[in-house]
């Protein structure tokens, strides 16, 4: 057995980043840069108002009252300068014209039947105008080759013109269950038999990186409906499978591996759930043996499958985040192997909390429904309630504000 940073390794040694794909820029949301981008111009393009009021010279200002001399409306521009001594009604978004410096809100100025613009306090020079280029500037270098691109990224990206970005390509991951006892979702349930929710919460962790799932269906415990499935899945960029995969009469997912030609880099990695996991490549392209048990199966696709296909997106970062968490009760760790324990975190005054979610067992799903975290406990080790322990975060729902 390997451990699961060892395992991690060869993994992430193996797998290459995918072709670069230029898409539109509402599809790129979520995906990685594949090159540098540079400003094409200043932003804003010229000095505008930040507020609907009126501009006028500052320094050129005398007493407390100004001539309104007319009305520039967003997306108007005038060239003529505002004589000395007078202002111009601006809205938001306007460019402030020649002869001007400063703005006045309207809410801070009296304007008479007259045209007289009575100012109600003092102001300040260059108060209430964005000046040209002060958000980004003419070719400046704005994001490097493997930013994630986040909302705000597609609104820099939109107003610089862009309507397509160039990217790494999502991985299609094909998905493939094994057994016998399997029936999909809507088929009749029989005795013996078992509905195969395995390849649905890979698919939705799938999902959740931000590739494209495949379902292969279910291969039946013979060898050739597993080679004939495997093959279709080479069509894909990575291949899932689960269960078949440990040393049962009926476990051929392996032996069919080596048959087609591909290389088992490891099998069994020293923890638990999830031992029995095996990573080879066929024809160059990944392929995972996750365990057959549900929660085996997607704490393995959580360790090792989910950086690796972040990786083949271009994600520099690709581990879930760890936060230092409390244990508020004893979590025990009686075996011989490392144990990655579902928790479920609350945040509490600024402070992470953390107990375990119940039975541990490998087919319990309910120990990760009921959880939103993993934590890693050694062989032989007692957490005790009060000690500090990092906890992988599977998500941060329970810090969103009701």
């Amino acid at each position: 057995m390997i451990s699961i940073d060892e395992a991690r390794r060869i993994i992430l040694e193996q797998v290459t980043g995918l072709p670069v794909v230029s898409v539109p820029l509402l599809d790129s949301l979520g995906m990685v840069l594949a090159e540098d981008v540079r400003s094409p111009w200043d932003i804003p393009s010229a000095d505008n108002s930040a507020m609907d009021g009126y501009a006028y010279s500052h320094d050129l200002l005398k007493g407390e009252s100004l001539l309104v001399c007319g009305f520039l409306p967003a997306g108007t521009i005038r060239t003529d300068p505002v004589p000395a001594g007078q202002a111009i009604k601006i809205m938001t978004g306007a460019q402030v014209p020649p002869g001007c410096d400063t703005v006045v809100p309207v809410e801070d100025v009296l304007e008479t039947s007259e045209g007289i613009l009575l100012l109600k306090g003092p102001s300040k020079s260059g108060s209430h105008v964005r000046k040209r280029g002060e958000d980004v500037g003419a070719d400046k270098l704005i994001f490097t080759k493997g930013t994630l691109i986040r909302p705000q990224e597609i609104g820099m990206l939109a107003s610089f013109g862009r309507t397509t970005v160039p990217v790494y390509r999502k991985p299609v991951v094909a998905i493939l269950a094994t057994g016998d006892e399997l029936v999909e979702p809507g088929e009749a349930r029989l005795s013996g038999k078992i509905i195969n929710s395995n390849s649905y919460s890979i698919a939705a962790q799938v999902l959740e990186t931000g590739s494209t799932p495949i379902m292969l269906g279910i291969a039946r415990d013979d060898r050739d409906t597993t080679r004939r499935l495997l093959q279709q899945g080479l069509q894909a960029d990575v291949i899932i499978t689960s269960g078949g995969v440990s040393v049962g009469d009926h476990d051929f997912v392996k032996e069919v591996i080596e048959q087609m030609g591909g290389e088992i880099k490891f099998w069994k990695i020293n923890m638990k759930p999830g031992k029995p996991l095996a990573f080879a490549a066929i024809d160059g392209k990944p392929l995972f043996a996750l365990p057959g048990n549900p929660v085996a199966t997607m704490v393995g696709f959580e360790m090792f499958v989910r950086p690796a296909l972040l990786a083949m997106m271009g994600h520099t970062r690709s581990i879930r985040p760890l936060v230092r968490a409390v244990a508020t009760e004893p979590i025990h760790n009686k075996g011989d192997r490392p144990h990655l324990i579902r928790t479920l975190i609350e945040l509490k005054d600024g402070k992470y909390y953390l107990k375990s979610t119940g039975d541990q067992g490998s087919a319990r799903l309910s120990s990760l429904t009921l959880g939103n975290a993993l934590i890693l406990v050694p062989s032989g080790t007692t957490v005790e309630a009060g000690d500090e322990i990092n906890a992988s975060l599977l998500d941060r729902s329970f810090e969103m504000q009701e």
